[in-house]
């Protein structure tokens, strides 16, 4: 008897003993992500340093960063022995390397890729198997040099799962500014087709409105479920199975509204346009950047200038389908019905067009790739796009950092290397400014001080 009252004692012993080993194991988990910002100083030795993309580069600089913050810039490299801290230095050597702000990308998708089992997977996938799929090409976009993205539409909850898994340091992954669904009129390029009509009531979207009041609570709804930004469907879009077109589908008093809501709660609104006449509408609505607006004329620009609003112009993806109607029929989109196929070929080379145009009167342009359209991780090709339609190289990486940090609202934080700013940065072998295409080849990335590549 007294056998087992010691057997069983040492039983619950053993137990006790490991459920606290495996709570201490679970709270030292949360105390400390994989990708929490290190403790203690890292001096970076940049061989050349682009801190603020518009200045000049400067040589043989070092670059001190804590708590995942810069907190100091120095001529020469300094010593780690320069600099005390309890927790330890480490110093980092890119003295032979060009060293930048992290890239920012304004408009991607990041729950899915856009291709054959869009409609398949639209009714098959859980919120789960989203997030799980958007993790995925979060990676590729950080490893691609992206250290903050604005996600403009997706369904469900995921994108703020993961946005808010990015801030923990429990995933691997851009800093997300989040729309959730996209506002939309029924039956607009926002809205659910293609379906049978049990399956499109089942799939209902939280961001469809019809008359000012609607959208406006609308906006209200976004911003409840945690929506960062508003992304407003103003025009119909090309990869909506539906055949009304690409021009405006909100009227000017639904765009006021939503406009006005939104920036009565703090968020910056932009909208997705086509057609010049949807664009304007949205302009004189008071919409702070507009996304794609390819068919803006002489007359759109004017009123661009007019309203200081930015354009997001989203032209790799045309290069990524096909800019021809032969490459569009032989590429990744060649299996498309029929009302997104005919929307597709009248693209052709338009985005280019419009971009020279846009850049040519002097209308603010800030980098966005509608990656998910082209796939992820290939956003840097929209810097080499930019060039190609007459930018500078300053100018493209302009677009990409400070401009993009300033049109989001987000510049007191991101898009140069200054004191007090992220530590975002990236570093390739060879100059952007002499050769664009550098920017698709990075031998260092960095977000927030952790370290996700360092060849």
């Amino acid at each position: 008897m007294k056998f087992c009252n010691f057997r069983v004692l040492a039983v619950f012993l053993l137990w006790n003993c490991t459920f606290a080993a495996t709570v201490a194991v679970a709270a030292d988990y949360f105390k400390t992500p994989e990708y929490a910002s290190p403790k203690g100083t890292t001096i970076i030795h940049a061989g050349s340093l682009l801190a603020v993309p518009g200045e000049h580069a400067k040589t043989s600089q070092s670059i001190i960063v804590k708590g995942g913050q810069v907190t100091a810039i120095h001529e020469g490299f300094v010593a780690a022995d320069a600099i005390s801290d309890a927790d330890g230095v480490t110093v980092l050597d890119l003295s032979k390397e060009f060293v930048m702000p992290g890239f920012i990308d304004l408009h991607v998708h990041l729950t899915g890729q856009a291709g054959a089992n869009r409609k398949v997977d639209a009714v098959t996938m859980t919120d789960a198997d989203t997030a799980y799929v958007a993790q995925m090409y979060a990676r590729r976009t950080l490893l691609a040099g992206f250290t903050t993205v604005r996600d403009l539409g997706s369904r469900g909850t995921a994108i703020f799962a993961l946005r808010d898994a990015v801030k923990a340091g429990r995933v691997a992954g851009p800093k997300i500014i989040a729309a959730g669904q996209a506002i939309t009129p029924t039956g607009g390029h926002g809205d659910i087709h293609g379906y049978r009509q049990e399956v499109l009531d089942v799939l209902a979207s939280t961001g469809v409105c019809d008359g000012a009041d609607d959208c406006r609570a609308a906006v209200r709804r976004q911003v409840k479920r945690g929506a960062d930004v508003i992304k407003v469907t103003a025009t119909g879009g090309v990869l909506s199975e539906t055949a009304t077109g690409t021009g405006q589908q909100f009227t000017d008093e639904e765009l006021r509204a939503i406009a006005d809501t939104a920036h009565a709660l703090g968020r910056k609104v932009t909208a997705h346009a086509h057609e010049a006449a949807g664009i304007e509408a949205a302009l004189r609505a008071g919409f702070d950047s507009i996304e794609h607006s390819m068919w803006a004329d002489k007359d759109t620009m004017k009123l661009f200038l007019k309203s200081d609003a930015w354009i997001i112009p989203t032209v790799y993806p045309i290069t990524a389908v096909g800019d021809t109607p032969e490459k569009m029929k032989k590429g990744p989109f060649k299996d498309m019905p029929p009302p997104i196929m005919a929307k597709l070929l009248r693209l052709q080379s338009q985005p280019k067009i419009m971009t020279r145009l846009a850049h040519s009167m002097g209308v603010k342009i800030a980098l966005g790739t509608d990656s998910g359209v082209s796939p992820h991780g290939e956003n840097a090709n929209e810097f080499v796009e930019y060039v190609n339609a007459g930018m500078t190289e300053m100018e493209s990486l302009m677009a990409g950092t400070i401009n993009a940090a300033i049109a989001a609202g987000y510049a007191e934080k991101i898009g140069s290397l200054e004191v007090g700013k992220a530590a975002d940065m990236v570093a390739m072998a060879k100059s952007p400014l002499d050769d664009i295409s550098a920017v698709l080849r990075l031998n260092f990335i960095m977000r927030d001080g952790v370290i996700f590549k360092h060849e």
